[in-house]
Parts: C-alpha cells; structure tokens; sequence
C-alpha cells in the first residue's frame, strides 16, 4: 500500500488520507485500489455516467496514474463517475494527446469514513510510476495528492513524482 502525501497548498480538510494499492492480478494487467480515508458524506462525488472516455476529470474529484512509457509518459484518470481518460506526453505537460487503450474496469465503493475507487485495466507498466488523486469537498475545497509534491504549485507531471517502480514482467 503507498500513501500519498497532501500538498501544503490544499485547501480541503475532510480527508486525512490517501493510499493506493498496485497489483497484477494477471499478466499485463494492472489493479489499482485507492483508498480515502475521511467522512464519505464531505467528499463531492460526481455521478455515475457511462464509462467512457472524458476530458477535465482532474478539475474535481478524480484519481491518477502516470506510467514512464519512454520516450515519454502516459496519464490515465479515473472518476468515480466510471468516466475515464488516457493521455500520452512527450515531455512533462507537452505533446498531449489521446492515448489509445482499452477502456478500464472502474467501481466504487462508500462507507461511513472511507471511499474506495478500483481500476483495473490492460497496461504493461515499462517504468517507473506516478500515484495522485484530486478531492474535492462539497464546499469546493480542493486538496491534491501525490507519491511526492515537487516545490511551488501541485504539479502531478513533474518527474519526481514518478517514484513507484513495478516488476513489468508479471
């Protein structure tokens, strides 16, 4: 399990934790569990639509993934919502575009003081990892978290934060 660290410039309160879970239930694929910690009632949750891509899900409660998939790296975010979205970059924040996979598997789940979202999907991992999540509390209030925060605003894309290394042969 690895447990995220708040950025000092979050401004939400509700959630006192935050740690993601990475296994390989099978070749190339890849399961992910994060895992809040905090009243479920103060989180802002997006309602369940059609799992399908969609873009801007990281302006509200979303969690992330980056993947180093040289020569650059793949974002994929996840919404409780089950919408999901998957980027390639060639560079930090630079050549963005659609990535081409299969759509993950997203559930969630609510309980008095925790919210879990499971992702499963199809994704050799070839370097290192990021780990992230938004949260967004009912009142707005934002706080941003990651493996590691690099100095000034949030920034996810930074290389730093790519500090989770996996076994790409399982």
């Amino acid at each position: 399990m690895q447990r995220l660290i708040r950025h000092p410039a979050s401004i939400g309160t509700a959630v006192t934790a935050v740690e993601v879970e990475l296994s390989r239930p099978a070749p190339r694929l890849l399961a992910l569990r994060y895992l809040v910690t905090g009243p479920a009632g103060a989180i802002r949750l997006p309602p369940t639509r059609a799992p399908e891509r969609a873009d801007d899900l990281w302006q509200h409660t979303c969690f992330e993934l980056f993947l180093a998939n040289p020569p650059g790296y793949l974002e994929l975010n996840f919404s409780p919502s089950t919408q999901w979205a998957a980027y390639r970059f060639d560079a930090p924040r630079e050549g963005m575009r659609n990535a081409a996979i299969a759509a993950p598997k997203i559930e969630t789940r609510i309980g008095f003081e925790m919210f879990e979202l499971h992702a499963e999907l199809a994704m050799p991992v070839l370097g290192p990892v990021g780990l992230a999540a938004v949260i967004e509390e009912k009142g707005g209030a934002l706080s941003w978290w990651a493996l590691a925060h690099p100095d000034g605003e949030p920034d996810f894309h930074h290389p730093d934060g790519f500090r989770l290394r996996l076994d790409p042969a399982h």
